[in-house]
């Protein structure tokens, strides 16, 4: 046992730990944030312009829905290597936590537009036609009806997310970016140290129960 927890002695090492634990919260945050930021927009024109939306549009409908249904089929570490160009043009570079976020953002929007969209569908339809009834206009349709009404299904929705992001900034980490994952590859895998990839798994372990666990807290209030 103290060979094995060698590892994780030295000082250094423990500086690693907590500097790829921030990393990691930093990636996984700020590209949930801009995620939503798109993947907000994405669902709302996906659930207006369906043909039985509030502002049918069939083609930007098909041309969206194929977008975001080709986007998400793509594995990340392909994703990843595709849109270098587009993220060095983005923040100059391509490795570190900056370059990491384009990608990651990239493939999380998609999936939030589904997320999103789904929990936007779930609303009642006579809840949208009283609204319609009273004259609102289709701006206060989307914001005082159908994300009002979401804001329960959202909620879980960001917790799905980010777990989902947990993850793959640990996939990220094996191939340029900072984080846990380049934590456990570099200083556990190259060198040998297993300890060091434990410990790695253990703290994205406890990342992913305190989100689900904050979460779970969220959801609960909203509901009521």
């Amino acid at each position: 046992m103290p060979d094995f927890l060698a590892g994780l002695c030295d000082p250094d090492t423990l500086q690693m730990l907590a500097e790829g634990t921030l990393d990691t919260l930093y990636m996984t945050l700020a590209s949930t944030f801009f995620a939503y930021v798109f993947g907000m927009i994405m669902a709302v024109v996906l659930v207006v312009c369906r043909a039985d939306g509030i502002r049918p549009c069939p083609g930007l409908y098909k041309v969206l829905d194929v977008v975001v249904n080709l986007t998400r089929s793509f594995p990340f570490l392909i994703l990843m290597i595709a849109v270098i160009p587009f993220t060095r043009y983005i923040v100059g570079t391509t490795i570190g936590n900056n370059a990491t976020v384009v990608p990651l953002v990239i493939a999380a929007a998609p999936f939030v537009a589904r997320l999103v969209e789904s929990s936007l569908l779930e609303v009642d339809g006579g809840v949208i036609e009283a609204a319609q009834s009273m004259g609102c206009s289709k701006l206060g349709i989307i914001f005082r009806v159908y994300i009002r009404e979401s804001i329960p299904a959202l909620s879980r929705g960001i917790t799905i997310t980010l777990i989902n992001l947990v993850g793959l900034t640990a996939m990220a980490g094996a191939v340029g970016a900072g984080g846990l994952g380049n934590f456990a590859y570099v200083q556990g895998v190259q060198r040998n140290y297993y300890d060091i990839i434990v410990a790695a798994v253990i703290v994205l372990v406890l990342i992913v129960q305190v989100i689900q666990i904050i979460g779970n807290i969220i959801a609960k209030k909203t509901e009521k």
